[in-house]
């Protein structure tokens, strides 16, 4: 039996059920596996009082302290932050909510054999503290802004370094994030490139005609999929649909972006043809995705985006420009366009290019093919037993 200690400060729970749905997928598949046993501890940040009583905040105090989540036995300590000021003593305060369940799961029998950090920061450098103290090999996943952006902050990146000195194993979600983090100068001989997953049953080309009639949209369908943060650039493809005549966008996701671009779509006269649909249940973005004839994601940023692996798995064609990973996933023309300028009119430029000489579904499925959550659960069991095999790192 092996026993696995997953770290996450992202993973769903009932106030937000598509929280890093990428990484309960993940656990799930691990889980999966025979002769796999996997707990999740995944700390819930709250400021403190009266600030926790804000309605952002609010909802999360009554998640419980544990509990069974699709199977799977999942604690959620309570984690002190403080908004726009803890993010360098994130991993400390991390660490100081997670040792008490940690250590009660070990005295109950749950005797873990290696700890699984999904994220570089704040995960990694906590982990790395828990896996010193309870005497076990770690693992760290890096995603792509945990390195891009926390690897870059004084503070943060220190901590982020010796997380991968510690660690046995180090997995990188592309190949351009797994060369960017030997550059920051980690062992490139103990990183490992591990492909994102998709449901290839449930995201699958279907009806694209119907799709379209039960989202009450006619004519061509653009859909951007992501948090409504600055490094999505949902506002650059906003604005690109001002040269895209007759199409409608749809912006699935929510965030503090949000009143700007409801401004935005306003300000460009576009009411009538960009709806902000906010957050969707994971099980809704299928339908979603098979109804777009493009899917146009202008990151700044990706380690390599779940939401490309949908779309095409969906039969899709994505726009994105020519970062990190994209090319990995965006490896055919029948796959979409890599865009070199980030710009509105780079952006509507590939979407008319689709649009008037569209590629067939299946042609775009192709490319989505290699990445299943069975093969991503096999592979994270093979890198975890491997670990626990030969023992922690001195």
């Amino acid at each position: 039996m092996l026993r696995v200690l997953t770290i996450s400060t992202l993973f769903p729970n009932v106030v937000r059920p598509t929280f890093g749905v990428f990484v309960e997928h993940q656990t799930r598949a691990l889980a999966a596996r025979q002769g796999v046993e996997v707990r999740v501890v995944n700390p819930i940040g709250l400021p403190p009082f009266p600030l926790d009583l804000h309605p952002h905040y609010r909802p999360l105090r009554d998640l419980p302290a544990e509990e069974s989540w699709k199977g799977i036995r999942v604690a959620r300590p309570r984690m002190l932050t403080i908004p726009g000021l803890s993010g360098r003593f994130n991993p400390a305060l991390l660490a100081r909510a997670a040792r008490p369940v940690i250590a009660r799961w070990r005295d109950e029998g749950f005797a873990f054999d290696v700890i699984d950090a999904q994220f570089f920061y704040p995960d990694g450098p906590a982990a790395e503290r828990l896996a010193s103290e309870f005497g076990v090999p770690l693992l760290v996943k890096a995603r792509g802004a945990d390195i891009h952006y926390w690897g870059a902050r004084r503070g943060c990146r220190e901590g982020i370094m010796r997380a991968a000195a510690r660690a046995g194993r180090l997995l990188a979600v592309s190949q351009s994030l797994a060369r960017d983090m030997a550059g920051m100068g980690m062992d490139a001989a103990k990183i490992a490139v591990h492909y994102t997953g998709c449901d290839l049953e449930r995201f699958r080309p279907n009806d694209r005609a119907a799709a379209k009639r039960d989202l009450g949209v006619t004519g061509p369908l653009v859909v951007s999929l992501g948090s409504l943060i600055p490094r999505k650039g949902h506002e650059l493809v906003i604005e690109a649909m001002a040269g895209v005549e007759g199409a409608t966008l749809l912006v699935v996701g929510e965030g503090p972006e949000r009143e700007r671009l409801e401004r935005l779509v306003r300000q460009r006269g576009l009411g009538d043809r960009v709806r902000l649909l906010g957050n969707r249940p994971h099980a809704e973005l299928p339908g979603i995705l098979v109804a777009a004839d493009v899917m146009a994601l202008a990151s700044e940023s990706e380690g390599l985006a779940n939401a490309w692996v949908e779309a095409l798995a969906c039969g899709t064609p994505v726009v994105t420009p020519d970062v990190d990973g994209a090319a990995e996933a965006i490896d055919r023309p029948a796959a979409g366009r890599l865009l070199r300028e980030r710009t509105p009119a780079a952006i509507a430029a590939a979407i008319r290019d689709i649009l008037t000489d569209p590629p067939p579904q299946a042609a775009v499925r192709e490319s989505a093919e290699r990445f299943s959550w069975e093969r991503n659960g096999r592979q994270l069991h093979e890198h975890l037993a491997h670990l626990a095999a030969t023992g922690p790192a001195r």
